[in-house]
């Protein structure tokens, strides 16, 4: 196992105080996607939620989208159910609208004093997704948006995908970066000898590398369709691919890369965004790049096999990462006696970089 020789004391689990992982919440001061562009249409609101907040993002007939409050300050009704109408959004109870710039106007209506200004969220639109940056608004210019520069790759085709997870993130960040936990996927991929090939750690990251030898059971077709060939005896491509995944906080990645092929055969980017004040529901956000085949259209033809495979593989792990959220419900805490390297680093790097949970700073 390797290191970053960089790497502070802090770093070291005894420099660590002890605290609940399940209840650090996740760090504002990012870009956190809140809905796909697709799912707001011009002319359209649409209510989103990050850790509790309540957010209305809104598409004008001409224009940038903005977000705000989603709430009418006259009566506390969500401006999402509202209507667009310009510029402005208009709260479907008495009709006061709001600028981008969160100012009530209430055309017809006399006041009694001025209401208050809603308060606005830097909001951007980057490849599919719709980001809203809900912490520090002095750092939100010099944070840069994540980047995914296979979205935009014509060598590559790009799959969106997510759903709603009922557990706290870091269960999900743990999931992905352990790839020890192949025996849950054995029915759809066989039996896997994962090789852990060792990480490296930072301030904000923790990067894994693995490689895989197939131990029982037929390479399936959908993964064939991945790397590009046929596998039938696992022993001439033991060990040939190296699995990268790394945590660069608050986001996730993974790279497959084989052997004597330039570009990676696939990458994933994804974020885990909490919806409820706890941080014990997250909504997945995930962009699923596939190298493109030497045969044209192929993967094009394959697609629905493929998103097929990957639904089946996300289902198992849904399932598995909200059963150990009812666990932490009913023990009334985190009871894992974790011993992986990887997983405690990553937990230290969750801690490091998350806020405070309420009852520590209550």
């Amino acid at each position: 196992m390797t290191g970053n020789t960089s790497e502070t004391a802090a770093l070291d689990g005894a420099a660590l105080p002890q605290q609940d992982i399940r209840r650090v919440r996740s760090n504002p001061d990012f870009w956190y996607p809140v809905a796909w562009s697709r799912e707001l249409r011009r002319g359209k609101a649409i209510g989103v939620r990050y850790a509790g907040q309540p957010i209305v993002v809104v598409r004008p007939d001409a224009g940038a989208i903005f977000a705000l409050d989603d709430v009418c300050p006259h009566r506390q009704i969500p401006l999402s159910k509202g209507e667009v109408c310009g510029d402005f959004v208009r709260c479907a109870y008495h009709g006061l609208k709001y600028s981008r710039r969160g100012q009530c106007f209430s055309p017809g209506m006399k006041l009694e004093k001025e209401p208050p200004r809603l308060r606005t969220w830097p909001c951007r639109e980057k490849d599919g997704l719709i980001f809203v940056f809900m912490g520090d608004l002095e750092k939100s210019d010099s944070v840069p948006l994540p980047d995914f520069p296979r979205a935009r790759d014509p060598h590559y085709r790009t799959r969106r995908f997510g759903k709603v997870v009922q557990c706290h993130y870091s269960f999900m960040h743990e999931n992905l970066m352990d790839m020890n936990h192949q025996v849950l996927h054995s029915r759809l991929v066989g039996s896997m000898k994962p090789r852990f090939l060792g990480m490296e750690r930072g301030k904000d990251f923790v990067e894994a590398r693995y490689t895989f030898a197939r131990t029982a059971g037929r390479q399936p077709l959908s993964e064939a369709l991945i790397y590009g060939q046929r596998r039938k005896d696992g022993r001439d491509f033991a060990y040939r691919d190296v699995m990268t995944i790394r945590t660069q906080y608050p986001y996730q990645t993974l790279r497959i890369e084989t052997e004597g092929i330039d570009e990676p055969v696939m990458e994933l980017w994804i974020a885990y965004v909490p919806q409820d004040r706890e941080e014990f529901i997250n909504r997945v956000f995930g962009l699923l790049s596939i190298r493109r085949l030497k045969i044209p259209f192929l993967l094009d033809l394959a697609w629905p096999l493929l998103i097929a495979f990957t639904e089946r593989v996300f289902t198992e792990d849904r399932e598995i990462v909200e059963l150990e959220q009812q666990a932490w419900r009913e023990q009334d805490g985190d009871r894992n006696q974790e011993v992986f390297p990887v997983i405690m680093a990553l937990r230290q790097l969750l801690i490091q970089n998350g806020m405070p949970s309420q009852k520590d700073v209550g």
